[in-house]
């Protein structure tokens, strides 16, 4: 209830509901009111003081921002060696499948060179010795990415496989080139002498010496003293050396039961054993022996029995 000059403050008990009246004049108001704002005034900063300090105690401390930047920056380190490791392990298992397809690479060249100088490749088509030439215009409309290492590990697999693809065929046309280059050396065809004319026929005929009728066993190519006698296909010598009435003689053993014999040299160039090739120069052209002058007697033997020489003479050669 107010009056005037003040106002009354009324406090009621918890017992029995009874009441006390205080009264208050304006003055105490005021200050009551002062002190109340103050109270609140120093609650609000206490409060803030309090929210301030428990912000500052969850901060870190520079010191624990080092801390945790080092060990962020250790693991990234960490990280980064562990990629560094797998890239460099990739480059070089890329690296070592690179060394063996160079390797089947170069035997691939070599195989071709080889076809090459058989002639069964032409040397103007096919140059081994330089990379095969390519070429095309830029399109602007790619972006020219690199490729990646699955991808070129993909492209290294498909040219490994090519690789072996053609090392197949190629060690299949190699087998056939080496074998008809056999047969073609030894394939007996054309004449013992690089210059000549044929003097004494295969048969029968009248003796130089004698005049009598007398088997000759082979043909007789009259030429110049010291021209070269060659190989007419390849063979091993079985006999180099004087036989009588042969003077000297080389003869050449060139398989399936076929032998030629060169006879009458002045001097013989290979020994027994040596592997000669065809048109290999073999002795050279001479009148040893039972002979009247240089020439060089001529015979092929087919399992032990004499032939014409005429007939192999006169072959094409393979």
């Amino acid at each position: 209830m107010k009056t005037e000059d003040g106002m009354n403050i009324i406090f009621v008990g918890k017992r029995h509901g009874k009441s006390r009246v205080v009264a208050v004049n304006a003055p105490v108001a005021a200050a009551l009111i002062v002190v109340l704002m103050a109270l609140l005034a120093l609650a609000s900063w206490s409060g803030y003081r309090v929210a301030v300090s428990q912000a500052d105690a969850t901060e870190p401390t520079p010191s624990e921002l080092v801390t945790e930047w080092k060990a962020k920056l250790t693991t990234q380190k960490s990280e980064l060696a562990e990629i560094e490791l797998n890239v460099q392990q990739q480059i070089d298992a890329l690296t070592l499948r690179l060394g063996e397809m160079q390797g089947r690479l170069l035997r691939l060249d070599a195989l071709g060179q080889r076809f090459v100088e058989s002639g069964l490749v032409a040397s103007d088509e096919f140059d081994f010795d330089q990379p095969a030439a390519v070429g095309g215009p830029e399109d602007a409309g790619l972006s020219g990415d690199s490729f990646t290492a699955p991808e070129l590990t993909s492209m290294i697999d498909q040219l490994a496989r090519r690789i072996e693809d053609r090392e197949q065929q190629l060690r299949l046309l190699d087998q056939v080139a080496s074998r008809m280059k056999l047969e073609d050396e030894l394939f007996v065809a054309g004449r013992p002498i690089t210059w000549g004319w044929l003097s004494s026929r295969y048969g029968y005929r009248s003796d130089p010496f004698t005049g009598k009728r007398t088997w000759h066993a082979g043909v007789d190519l009259a030429g110049k003293e010291g021209s070269d006698i060659i190989a007419v296909a390849g063979g091993v010598v079985t006999y180099a050396d004087e036989r009588y009435g042969y003077g000297n003689l080389v003869e050449v053993d060139h398989g399936d039961g076929l032998v030629t014999r060169y006879a009458h040299a002045k001097s013989v160039e290979v020994n027994v054993g040596d592997v000669v090739q065809k048109g290999q120069v073999v002795a050279l052209m001479g009148s040893t022996g039972r002979s009247t002058g240089p020439h060089v007697h001529f015979e092929v033997i087919r399992n032990g029995k004499s032939e014409n020489p005429e007939t192999y003479i006169q072959r094409a050669s393979r």
